[in-house]
């Protein structure tokens, strides 16, 4: 709260937090409401951000996108940062084959834009939300991986750890003991960084076809389809990118800010 930039990206993130868990309350309309005789309006006193192509709410279709874009980046985020901790431990402790086997893998994960990779799982799974969150989560999963990776090796050469080992505490113990708790750090500043990720690649799958399925609002989605209206109706273009923006900026903020408060090194 004392840096004027991490308060700005957390009040950025409790908004969008609470217009996607307000949204039935908030929302003037159901994001799937065709009003015929009003297609295309303009921003107005009844429709604020006015209305598309099909003469739905384009405010309350931008507030249900909000949950949308959480619920993809919150549950990709928890796959890959789940099954990017587990690795990165594994891979850090034990070094070795086990070691050589887990970073391979995630250097073959890492040889494909992340974009094109998750498009692939997609288009093998099949375009839906839940398929949208699963490939958002393995092309997520190396970046965890590494940076966990990186902390348990530094964090293991410690004194303390040594003296663990020298006194005969099971290796699990050293884990989750004593190595688990001083790697949360930089993993959380990770996490919040890569919600940023996981939204911005939500709105892209969405805006290829391969994401969330119309009629349900996704803020990717509203851009594919504002393409053709973009001189007749611009602001079915503005606002949802202007939320794009601001939701990714607020979390990108959020993360360098903790990353400032939580690395010990910028304090000296």
């Amino acid at each position: 709260m004392k840096d004027r930039l991490g308060r700005i990206g957390l009040l950025g993130v409790l908004v969008v937090v609470a217009l996607s868990l307000l949204a039935p309350v908030i929302a003037p309309y159901e994001p799937t409401d065709m009003f015929s005789k009003n297609i295309l309006n303009p921003p107005g006193s009844k429709f604020i951000f006015g209305t598309d192509e099909f003469g739905r709410d384009i405010f309350s279709r931008v507030i249900f996108g909000a949950r949308v874009s959480l619920i993809v980046g919150i549950i990709s985020v928890g796959i890959a940062a789940t099954s990017g901790y587990i690795l990165g431990l594994i891979a850090g402790y034990f070094e070795g084959n086990v070691d050589n086997v887990i970073m391979r893998l995630m250097d073959v994960l890492f040889a494909f834009p992340s974009i094109l990779l998750a498009l692939a799982i997609v288009s093998v799974l099949g375009p839906n939300l839940s398929n949208t969150m699963i490939a958002i989560g393995i092309v997520s999963t190396p970046v965890f991986t590494r940076t966990v990776r990186a902390s348990v090796i530094s964090v293991k050469s410690m004194e303390y750890i040594t003296s663990a080992k020298a006194i005969g505490l099971k290796p699990l113990d050293i884990i989750m003991k004593h190595i688990s708790p001083n790697i949360m750090a930089p993993f959380m500043v990770q996490v919040t960084l890569a919600l940023s990720g996981a939204i911005l690649t939500e709105a892209s799958m969405s805006f290829l076809g391969l994401g969330i399925q119309p009629p349900n609002p996704s803020w990717g989605s509203m851009l594919n389809a504002s393409r053709s209206y973009m001189e007749l109706a611009p602001w079915t273009a503005i606002f949802p990118a202007i939320f794009i923006i601001c939701t990714i900026l607020s979390f990108n903020i959020l993360g360098d800010s903790l990353r400032d408060i939580l690395d010990p090194k910028l304090k000296l």
